[in-house]
Order: structure tokens, then sequence, then C-alpha cells
């Protein structure tokens, strides 16, 4: 269960971007090797697109984060919603990612969350257990999107959200530096041995300063695409298990502790003070290391920093594929809402109508609608074409992404972090952080 919840910080350096990740940052993330749940039958629109509009004044609140662009298109497209429906208007709030959560789960709390509600993939689980969600049918036609994007927003045989985008998990590397430097770049399909070989080729070719990668020893993200690639699956089960491959884990770990060793990943200090997508902070931006994990939708962040320098890559793969297909971010209606008709026609609307594709364009992803996003090929930039690249490359065998059991978002974003940090400052040893991680577990065990 891959949640890939971390950092989407970006607001005034994605200006230029049309391709700007939602899903990578603070959010949940989950690679995964389960099947997709069923797929409900198809919600019919009919009756949806071709009834006639209420007369009756109707606002609609409307709640997202993301970056300046995805802010603009999507004001675009309520107010053309408002001028083909001009009964319905909408009170938007909008942010970067940073303190929306919150914000939200406050309101929600308080019965007083907004009508329409974009959710990360990772929250689903806990979102639709505590029937904080309405039922999307059948205003919301599915039709048109596939099944692996679809579950997460499934719980009990009912469709209580639906993906805006897809997105696929690989890696990002600083291309013009490494060929400056005379190191080979990876090729799609390369595998975690060519990873960590790479790593030790680059030694003597590094200059002081720069390192090869981010130190992952303790990472969540991408120990996860090392257990799936390792045919292990899920970190976490679906059910609620900790189900951490005692011996890959430790395979993993000392595999970054011997890159620590060599100087190839940077000092712990440094290493936590990267913040990814800042031109400040993040160490990729900043030339101190080679490589970093990304979204495949994220390449235009990379490039607004530093012009044609990023390509994309794969995740690396063993006996399995690392990396996964996931949702962007899903878009749902709120339980308590007083217009839940209205803001299930607007969904509907916003995901399969053409016209609201052209202005939304890939600010969410790749659009999760099929014929939406086959029209949208032919006009992308050069930059989302080799976004869609990376996604096409992981589309055949990619691990199917899954939000993974509820009730394990601390287990997550604070036990994990803990002993992250305690791998990175040597102060704990490969074993005793997988023997803290099972402890920790128990007290999520269902």
């Amino acid at each position: 269960m891959l949640k890939w919840k971390r950092s989407l910080t970006v607001l005034a350096m994605t200006a230029l971007l049309g391709t700007m990740a939602a899903c990578g940052g603070n959010g949940n993330g989950n690679g995964a090797t389960n099947k997709a749940e069923a797929t409900p039958e198809p919600a019919s629109t009919t009756a949806a697109a071709t009834a006639a509009p209420s007369n009756e004044p109707v606002k609609l609140r409307i709640m997202w984060w993301g970056s300046q662009p995805r802010h603009e298109a999507t004001l675009a497209a309520l107010e053309l919603y408002t001028k083909n429906n001009p009964n319905v208007t909408f009170e938007p709030e909008y942010s970067g990612m940073d303190g929306y959560l919150d914000k939200l789960s406050t309101q929600a709390a308080a019965k007083n969350a907004p009508d329409i509600v974009q959710l990360d993939p990772g929250w689903m689980p806990d979102w639709m257990s505590r029937g904080q969600l309405a039922d999307l049918a059948p205003e919301v036609d599915v039709s048109k999107f596939d099944a692996k994007l679809l579950s997460g927003g499934q719980l009990d045989g009912k469709q209580y959200a639906v993906p805006l985008g897809s997105v696929a998990f690989g890696m990002v590397y600083d291309k013009a530096a490494m060929d400056k430097l005379g190191i080979a770049n990876p090729a799609n399909g390369w595998t975690w041995d060519d990873f960590f070989a790479l790593a030790k080729e680059s030694k003597s070719k590094l200059p002081e300063g720069q390192y090869f990668t981010l130190d992952y020893g303790g990472n969540y993200f991408m120990y996860s695409a090392y257990q799936y690639a390792k045919g292990k699956g899920q970190v976490i089960t679906d059910d609620g298990h900790f189900n951490v491959d005692q011996a890959v884990f430790l395979e993993w770990t000392k595999k970054f502790e011997e890159l620590r060793k060599e100087g190839l990943v940077p000092p712990a200090d440094e290493n936590a003070s990267d913040k990814e997508n800042d031109p400040q902070m993040d160490l990729l931006a900043a030339g101190k290391v080679l490589f970093r994990y990304s979204f495949s939708n994220n390449l235009g962040t990379w490039d607004s920093i530093k012009p044609g320098a990023y390509a994309l890559v794969t995740m690396p793969r063993a006996e399995e594929a690392g990396g996964w297909l996931k949702p962007s971010m899903y878009l749902s209606v709120s339980e308590n809402s007083k217009h839940a008709e209205e803001a299930k026609k607007f969904i509907n609307w916003f995901v399969n109508d053409q016209e609201a594709g052209n202005i939304l364009k890939t600010f969410r992803g790749l659009p999760a609608n099929k014929e939406i996003a086959t029209a949208l090929e032919a006009s992308m930039s050069d930059l989302d074409k080799v976004g869609l690249g990376l996604l096409r490359a992981t589309e055949p065998d990619g691990q199917t992404w899954s939000a993974g059991a509820g009730g394990w978002t601390n287990f997550i974003d604070k036990d994990w972090v803990l002993v992250r940090d305690q791998l990175s400052f040597g102060k704990v040893t490969p074993e005793k952080a997988f023997e803290q991680l099972k402890e920790a577990s128990q007290a999520y065990e269902k």
C-alpha cells in the first residue's frame, strides 16, 4: 500500500507550468500489487445530462489545492459552467497543499465542509469509512475511467470519489550534470542492481559536495517501491496488517548504509534540510544530488528551475516493477452538502466534458477520462510528452495503486519518519529500525 504522501510545496515557481503534480506531496501515495476492486456498473448520466436545469439559484462551495496555473484553470472552468448554467455559482476556496488537510478536516468535523472537495488518494479510506462523502451514482458517469484509478474511491460497491488524473511513480535525474560528469544515463526498465551499481560507479566522478541520490534508507515511499519490486507486496495490507518483509527491509537499509559510508548520499543534516520543489532547499534543484523520486507530471516543475536539465526514468525494478500508476487526486461531494445533486452534476461535467478538459489540461495529471486524455495528447507540450512517456512505460506491468487500510496515517507520517531520521543519523541499526517499526505497528493493527 503505497501512500505517496509527500510534499507539494510549489506555487510561484510553477507559474509557467502545465504539469504540476498533485500528488507527490503531503498526500498519500501507494503502490500495491493487489488487483483493483470490481468496478460498479458505470453510472448513467443520461438523465443528469438532459434534464432541464433548475432555475433555483445555487451556490456551490468548492475547495482544492495546487499551483497558480491550476487555480487559474479551475476558476476558468467554474466560470464556463456558470455561463452554461446561470443558476449555479461558486464560492471557491483554494490554496497550496500546506495546511489544506487540517483546514478541510476542521470544517468536516463541524459539518461545514464545502460541497465539493479535492482529496488526496491516501486520505480516501479514512474519509469514506467515516461516512463523510456522498455516493456519486447515478449522476457521475465513470464508464470512461480505468478501473485501477476508480478503485481507490470505492467502498462497499459505491463510488464516493472520481479520479481527476493519473500519474506514474518514477525518478527524475539531472541529465545535464550527469552528461557533464560522464556518468551514464539510466534507461526505462532498469533494475535496482543497476541503480546501486551506477551509484558506486559515479563515486570517482562526483566532485566534493555532490552526491548520487538522497538518503532513502528510511524513506517510506522508496522502500515501498523496493519491496514491491522484490515481489513482497504492500508494506501495509489492505486489511490493515503490518507487512514489511524483514529480509528485504534489512537488504535495503544496509545498501543505503553502504552509500552513507561511501559518501554517495548527503550527510544526515543536509539530507534532512531537503524540501522538494523549493528552488532554495531542494537538493536536486541545488545541484547537490543527481537522483530523486518524482511523478510523471512533475517534469515541468523541475524544468522551471533549470530549463532542459532534467529527465525522467521508470522506478527501478527487480522480480516485479517498482513503480506504479496512481490517481493524482480525487473529487468528491461532502455528505453534509445541501446541494448534493447539483454538486454531482457539476463533477460529471468537470470530468467528462471535453470543453472542460480543454481548459483543465494536465494540471491534475493526465485526465483520467480516457477520451479527454486522448484528445489532449496531440496538443501536449514537449515536457508533458516526456511525462506521458514515463506513464506509458509504467502502464504494462506497473503496480496497481492502493490507498490501503484506513487508520494508518500516523504510522506513516510519524512513526516511520522517526525511524527514518534515526537511520539517517546513525542512531539505530537496520535490525533495530525494523523492530521499532514492527512494535509501533501494533497500535494500528486491525
